[in-house]
């Protein structure tokens, strides 16, 4: 009996794994992953890439001030554009980061979220690909949509745009690490408008823009920003909240 090679070719490959036809496996369990890279990734070219670090802890233990870190210094491309999200958040964008070249592609940033859910960061290189890091973190929840604590303190107006920072000195770099006073409302409470800040630049002494971050309000109150510069150079840095209000601080 003749052996039919053509039938044995067509079982192996049937018996491939399912993402070994071209599909890429979702590092974690998600049903908006296809929304989202069509509204916010346009569809573009992608790949669930572990180069990129997402930190986040497992378990929000105060599901109004989440810490997560970004991560993407491994990545071999150039990196020109960051966007965070949080898929199961009523709002779901965090930021879009376009660090320049004397700025590390690393932020460090406090969010609120309201349930379990993945977070994604999607960080663009300059060949045009898109490098998606991934994680989880589980939720009471609430943190959207609990009252702001900021508003509860006397004189918080008083204090709105107040940037409290230091610059950390490393080998050949400085990590900056500040806060900025502001309640960063996201307009779910009801009677409080949004009112938060959407806009940041920092620039060298010179005024040369370095790096631009645009914030959303799943941004938590009093936001707790991280940067790594290149070299040691003092820093400036602009915002602007929604509602036209401008800060500046030195650092």
């Amino acid at each position: 009996m003749e052996f039919d090679w053509r039938s044995l070719a067509l079982l192996a490959l049937f018996a491939l794994p399912w993402d070994s036809w071209g599909a890429q496996r979702d590092p974690v369990t998600s049903v908006m992953w296809d929304y989202y890279h069509e509204r916010l990734l346009d569809g573009a070219e992608f790949v669930f890439d572990e180069q990129v670090k997402l930190l986040a802890p497992p378990f929000a233990e105060d599901a109004r001030q989440v810490p997560i870190e970004v991560d993407a210094r491994a990545l071999p491309g150039e990196v020109v554009r960051m966007l965070a999200w949080a898929e199961l958040n009523p709002i779901p964008q965090i930021f879009d980061f376009q660090p320049g070249n004397e700025v590390v592609p690393r932020l460090a940033i406090r969010i609120r979220v309201e349930q379990a859910t993945p977070i994604r960061v999607a960080v663009l290189t300059r060949d045009g690909l898109w490098h998606v890091g991934s994680t989880h973190i589980e939720a009471a929840g609430g943190g959207c949509s609990a009252p702001s604590v900021v508003r509860s303190q006397p004189g918080w107006e008083e204090r709105l745009g107040d940037v409290f920072g230091k610059r950390f000195a490393l080998a050949d770099s400085s990590r900056l690490r500040l806060q900025i006073a502001h309640p960063m409302d996201n307009g779910l409470i009801s009677g409080i408008p949004e009112f938060f800040l959407n806009q940041a630049v920092l620039r060298d002494a010179a005024g040369k823009t370095l790096a631009t971050l645009e914030l959303f309000s799943a941004v938590s109150e009093n936001p707790s920003i991280g940067l790594e510069v290149k070299g040691v150079g003092e820093t400036q840095l602009w915002l602007r909240d929604n509602n036209g209000n401008e800060f500046e601080a030195a650092l």
